[in-house]
């Protein structure tokens, strides 16, 4: 990131989805009768549970399988996906935690300046796709990362990738290809009307 200025972009993790299984079956309506911060949803075959430190939501089916949203980083996610084995296991089920894997990572980022959705789509038009009717954002797909950057005019970017690292290295690669198409700067226009 040094096309012209030193400045630090902060990438702000929004959102983790970890998986994991427990190894053995669950009785949801055992979890939604005895268990706390609980949901029960038998429409949908899954119960869901609330933890509070960390703020995460689980949604546990009978299968043993586990999916955990709302963590803001990859250990926080591990924290409490371990956290809710051990809630299941204060219920009497014989859990045990294996094959903890992070799925997806949401990231927020804003560029230090306005973007040409245009021209940035012209420039990089296999891989960049723009439909203003649709979205107001640039979907711009980077498939060996398998990263997905949505870019709005403002300069503010969405980021999904597999893992933090992942996204990371989506950012600095998109920041040049938007750093040549950035919006020139308005020049202050005067205000005072006679």
């Amino acid at each position: 990131m040094d096309s012209g200025n030193d400045e630090a972009l902060d990438i702000i993790i929004t959102n983790v989805v970890a998986t994991f299984r427990t190894r053995c079956h669950l009785n949801l309506r055992t979890i939604a009768l005895e268990g706390i911060n609980v949901i029960y949803k038998p429409e949908d075959g899954k119960v869901l549970m609330k933890l509070r430190k960390p703020k995460i939501t689980a949604s546990i089916w009978s299968s043993g399988k586990i999916i955990c949203t709302g963590a803001t980083s990859e250990d926080q996610a591990k924290v409490g996906a371990r956290r809710l084995a051990r809630c299941l296991q204060k219920l009497g089920f014989k859990v045990r935690f294996s094959a903890f894997k992070v799925v997806n990572v949401l990231a927020v980022c804003s560029m230090p300046f306005a973007i040409h959705l245009i021209d940035f789509t012209k420039n990089n038009r296999p891989i960049a796709s723009y439909e203003p009717e649709l979205h107001p954002a640039v979907t711009y797909r980077i498939k060996h990362l398998r990263a997905t950057c949505q870019i709005f005019s403002t300069g503010s970017l969405t980021i999904t990738g597999p893992n933090v690292q992942n996204v990371a290295t989506a950012v600095e690669q998109v920041y040049p290809l938007l750093y040549e198409c950035q919006k020139p700067l308005r020049k202050a226009e005067g205000v005072s009307r006679e």
